[in-house]
């Protein structure tokens, strides 16, 4: 069942139940020609894509609109040595059409840290991957539990 050494690879449609469990992930994007990775709050629309609401005037709407970014969302379980890790590659790209825009002001993602001029960053889901690690450990001495 696990036959990766205590993980297992999850398929496109339990990474997206899981990610939709979670209220917090981490975008990663170029900045000056480097990696960048901030926390952010998200939802996930009806057809798997990643949303996110953030101020018009932001760095990070300037710097993903367009671009191949990742996004990544985890629940860890240091006790029990358990957890799961979902990645979402794609393009982001900031929504202009003014009807979606309205449908995603009543059903997107709310932001946390309000500005006057927001706007929604759709990340589109084109590789899904994910990860579950059983809980106990092999290494250091720890025994595998369950």
């Amino acid at each position: 069942m696990y036959p990766n050494d205590g993980y297992r690879e999850l398929g496109r449609q339990e990474c997206l139940r899981l990610l939709a469990t979670a209220p917090i992930g981490r975008i990663v994007h170029t900045r000056q020609a480097l990696p960048a990775v901030l926390p952010v709050n998200f939802g996930l629309d009806d057809d798997g894509a990643v949303l996110l609401r953030t101020s018009a005037a932001s760095e990070l709407a300037r710097a993903v609109d367009g671009a191949v970014v990742a996004f990544e969302v985890d629940a860890v379980d240091a006790d029990t040595y358990a957890g799961w890790s979902v990645v979402v590659t794609g393009r982001a790209e900031i929504v202009t059409d003014p009807a979606e825009a309205a449908r995603l002001e009543r059903t997107g993602p709310r932001s946390w840290a309000p500005s006057p001029e927001e706007v929604f960053v759709r990340i589109e889901p084109e590789l899904v991957t994910g990860r579950e690690l059983v809980g106990g450990r092999t290494m250091y001495g720890l025994h595998r539990s369950g």
